[in-house]
């Protein structure tokens, strides 16, 4: 599989040399996984991260009611990782599932990180993109779950992914908002 698309979005965030392109391409493995089968599974110490091409995964956490949450929409051209579980060498308080058959560039996260010593450049891609996803999005994010509403949010979930809202059924954005089905069905025909 070519990897152009992957190489194109990472530039996006900040270039790379050839040198270190060549080297980041030697971890990267294509893999395809079936929709409801896991990336990540719940407990265990997760080692990838994926880089979706085609498809979608959903970041999902179970509560100790046994609701499911999803914390985070992993749609084409972004990456998807328990990134905490790794950084901490913890088991994943998450899983990763496919919402839809998905293939994926995966690399190993720890022989990925051994490669910033010799190529700064894809360290710096590192930063920026952390920055940018677990930083700047991450905090509005979090302060409206806080704060909004739930049909404001939902509002801001058309906002942020409008391309997904005919790819997802309904208990998937209920589960993303934090609110039942019903209550979603109630925002929507309030809407309309």
């Amino acid at each position: 599989m070519n990897t152009d698309l992957f190489f194109q979005k990472i530039k996006t965030y900040h270039h790379i040399s050839e040198e270190a392109q060549k080297a980041w391409a030697g971890l990267l493995k294509y893999r395809k996984y079936k929709k409801g089968e896991n990336f990540v599974t719940m407990g265990e110490y997760p080692r990838k991260v994926a880089f979706v091409v085609n498809g979608l995964f959903s970041q999902n956490f179970i509560t100790d009611e046994g609701d499911i949450i999803i914390k985070y929409f992993f749609p084409e051209q972004r990456f998807a990782a328990s990134l905490s579980a790794m950084l901490a060498n913890k088991p994943s308080i998450f899983y990763i599932e496919a919402i839809e058959d998905t293939s994926v560039f995966e690399y190993d996260f720890f022989e990925f990180k051994k490669l910033f010593d010799q190529h700064p450049d894809i360290a710096q891609f590192y930063i920026k993109y952390n920055e940018l996803h677990w930083i700047i999005d991450k905090e509005p994010l979090e302060v409206a779950f806080r704060t909004d509403t739930s049909a404001k949010r939902y509002d801001d979930f058309l906002k942020k992914y409008p391309k997904l809202l005919k790819r997802l059924r309904k208990h998937h954005i209920a589960a993303y908002l934090g609110i039942t089905p019903t209550q979603l069905s109630r925002i929507f025909f309030a809407n309309k």
